[in-house]
């Protein structure tokens, strides 16, 4: 494009005008960082950005990924922009490699910024103007395939509308409640995990502005089925009529859903004459008006989005714009809230899978416990593990993969087979294990670190038994004797994966007829209201009291006395008792 119609492209007064009431400049924004963040995950790309094309810079309300100083200053002239060019042919630019296209290939943004992937779709607003873009950056050339292209649009489409409710309420003279419902919708719905917690968290945000007698969601499933997320707000008999039905009935949520477009419906002879499948359902519960606005999401019509009013009700544009806006709010959390569930599933299964009951061992009864920390995914890296071994041998494993999540559950379980055939493939001692599994972990490409407990119990010629264990940085083992003696047992060595060609020791302990060994993961003793040192005293004395009880009943007080609402990490334990009497 010539300089001279970039300028003029760039310099519209119109445009400049609707820019300077969006209220947006060269300073971060909670609700465009969150859509750049949005971004650079989806697309996996290192950058992202909200940019705005004014007539001499651009600036970034929302940016991600940046490096230093642009991200903290927000804004760079045009020689660095390649967003100018969106505005100025009013089309997505889609690059693959700056540094070979006419356009670009002198841009500073390219040595300065880092750009040579890139991706940019219009941000306008209401009259179609393009005021700037909602761009991923990549560092490396980057061959953008349509999927991303078109989840980039559909983002680029709820920004668009986010900035439009931005310039509807410019230059307001009252701070309206509705202004602040906005600027709370973002951290409120962020919070909300599930569905049900999404759709509270609408009603609380338009309770004292839009003051709708109800607020539903809808959701489009497959089979062209339109599912009532929201039926629990409903009386019995209408919840069970529209807890699923047909697409193609005519209703506020199905036709704002099937055509993509807001459905507002200022009184009853509207409802009759637009959605007259749902005109029943009005006359039995009151209501006289409706709104539905589409929840856009990644690959189309999510659903809708819906507020009914007990009398006639004619929304002015920044109402609308309102609903616009809150609706790319509830598309994220919902979006987030449906990963979550997903996540929760596969946790659950994953978690089952990992943790086995323990084996059968003829003398000594064991117990063993596991508690998520208090976490989305509800599971972690902690584990625990027993074998049973030729001659009353008993293989004991305590772990704790470094990090959280399914992430470090899959490393768990690849630690926890590893260790596995390790231990059976031939009998040594467990330092020599320890070592060959960091000589595994580094064969197989693992990256996570690992504390690991590796110990053998078997009869003694004492009448009791020896433990025979090795420590990768882990809790030493804590050892309860009959009389409530409680005794710390031995130091340990680096974590696994922390140091090459280490030098493991092996460490020994008889235990006497009645004593009981426990082991666990830090959990059991970390906390945000305590130090470690006052966790393991609190645990020692817990088993000290309690020294007479069955392994099962002490397992389930360490557990509840861990606290679940003040730890911050899972918990493991497992707990062995030798025999009372003396081993024949």
């Amino acid at each position: 494009m010539l300089y001279d119609d970039l300028r003029r492209a760039l310099t519209g007064r119109e445009r400049l005008e609707a820019l300077r009431h969006t209220g947006l400049g060269a300073a971060a924004d909670e609700a465009f960082d969150r859509f750049a963040e949005i971004v650079r995950r989806a697309l996996h790309v290192p950058v992202a950005l909200v940019s705005l094309v004014s007539d001499d810079r651009q600036v970034f309300p929302g940016a991600c990924g940046l490096g230093h100083p642009w991200q903290e200053e927000r804004q760079t002239p045009l020689s660095h922009s390649f967003c100018q060019h969106v505005v100025a042919t009013r089309e997505p630019l889609v690059v693959v490699d700056a540094r070979a296209d006419d356009r670009l290939r002198d841009s500073l943004a390219i040595a300065d910024l880092g750009v040579v992937g890139y991706a940019g779709m219009p941000l306008t607003d209401a009259d179609g103007q393009v005021l700037g873009s909602l761009c991923a950056i990549d560092h490396e050339p980057r061959h953008w395939t349509e999927a991303e292209l078109s989840l980039l649009a559909d983002l680029a489409a709820a920004c668009s509308d986010a900035l439009r409710a931005r310039i509807t309420w410019f230059g307001a003279e009252l701070v309206t409640a509705r202004t602040r419902l906005l600027l709370h919708a973002s951290a409120a719905l962020a919070d909300a995990d599930s569905v049900d917690k999404v759709v509270d968290a609408v009603r609380e945000l338009v309770t004292g502005t839009l003051d709708p007698a109800y607020v539903g969601v809808s959701l489009v499933e497959e089979g062209e089925q339109v599912a009532l997320a929201s039926k629990r707000l409903l009386p019995p008999a209408q919840a069970e009529r529209w807890a699923r039905y047909p697409a193609g009935t005519r209703t506020p949520s199905a036709l704002a859903a099937r055509t993509g477009r807001p459905v507002l419906l200022p009184d009853l002879a509207a409802v009759a004459a637009t959605a007259p499948d749902a005109l029943s359902t009005f006359e039995e519960l009151g209501w006289q008006s409706a709104a539905s606005v589409p929840l856009r999401g990644p690959t189309g019509a999510a659903g809708a989005l819906t507020f009914v009013w007990r009398q006639p009700n004619v929304l002015d544009p920044g109402e609308q714009a309102i609903l616009t806006a809150l609706s790319g709010f509830v598309v994220q959390a919902l979006t987030r809230a449906n990963v979550l569930a997903d996540r929760r599933a596969a946790a659950a299964v994953l978690q089952k899978a990992l943790l086995s009951p323990l084996p059968r061992h003829p003398k000594l009864r064991m117990a063993a416990r596991y508690a998520p920390a208090h976490r989305e995914d509800h599971v972690g890296g902690d584990w625990y593990d027993a074998l049973t071994l030729e001659g009353d041998r008993l293989v004991l494993v305590m772990g704790d993969v470094t990090g959280h999540s399914v992430t470090a559950a899959a490393a768990m379980s690849q630690y926890r087979s590893m260790l596995r055939t390790l231990v059976i493939d031939r009998h040594e001692p467990p330092s020599a294990v320890l070592r060959r599994l960091e000589h595994t972990r580094r064969a197989v490409g693992l990256e996570n670190l690992a504390t690991v407990l590796l110990a053998y119990l078997e009869p003694d010629d004492a009448g009791g038994y020896q433990l025979t264990w090795a420590n990768a940085g882990h809790p030493a083992p804590v050892l309860l004797l009959p009389d409530g003696e409680v005794v710390p047992l031995g130091e340990h060595d680096p974590l696994i994966g922390a140091v090459r060609r280490i030098s493991r020791r092996n460490q020994t302990q008889h235990l006497p007829p009645g004593a009981v060994v426990l082991l666990h993961t830090d959990g059991l003793v970390e906390s945000r209201t305590a130090t470690i040192d006052e966790g393991l005293a609190r645990v020692h004395r817990l088993l000290s009291d309690h020294a007479t009880d069955d392994v099962e009943l002490l397992a389930d007080r360490l557990l509840r006395d861990a606290g679940a609402a003040e730890r911050d990490d899972d918990v493991a334990l497992l707990l062995i008792a030798t025999p009372r009497h003396p081993v024949a």
